[in-house]
């Protein structure tokens, strides 16, 4: 079934046709809630909010991209509403980082460690701009920031990491 079609079952209140959307995008959705979160019940609470606003609106989905990057928006605007309150755009220079111990290979779990171990303002920007490819000016519309903070949170989210990975040899 194409989206267009799904879209069409969904907007006529097929209940199949909206449980078929939901498994389409449900895992890649999670993910990125929960890398956003760094919480797994809040990454549940998020996906489970960001499915009923896309029910609720599917009827606004104008086609001007795709369905993936409209939920995705979505899913991205309902997790930093989430965390908004522990969001903080701030330099955090003036705090001591503790640097984590790898072994001898970096692994994708160390790496999703490290990056989750970011202030939630530095892990938004680095996860929308570095993993999922939003431009500044994206993150920024999306994160309530200018381009600008974008950039910088995104500068010192890789220098924390730099620090952070920085006793590992390969």
């Amino acid at each position: 079934m194409t989206n267009a079609q799904l879209i069409e079952q969904c907007l006529a209140q097929d209940r199949l046709a909206q449980k078929e959307l939901y498994d389409r995008y449900k895992t890649a959705m999670y993910t990125l809630a929960y890398r956003m979160c760094n919480d797994f019940g809040l990454a549940d609470e998020v996906l489970q909010d960001a499915f009923l606003q896309i029910f609720r609106y599917l009827h606004t989905f104008r086609h001007e991209s795709t369905l993936g990057a409209w939920i995705k928006t979505i899913v991205v605007r309902t997790a930093y509403k989430k965390i908004k309150k522990s969001v903080s755009f701030e330099s955090l220079d003036h705090q001591q980082y503790q640097p984590i111990t790898w072994g001898n290979e970096l692994d994708t779990d160390y790496l999703e460690q490290a990056i989750q171990s970011l202030a939630a303002g530095y892990r938004s920007v680095f996860i929308l701009v570095a993993i999922e490819g939003y431009t500044h000016q994206e993150t920024g519309d999306l994160l309530g920031i200018s381009a600008g903070t974008s950039k910088s949170q995104l500068y010192h989210a890789k220098r924390k990491l730099r620090i952070l990975l920085k006793h590992y040899r390969q």
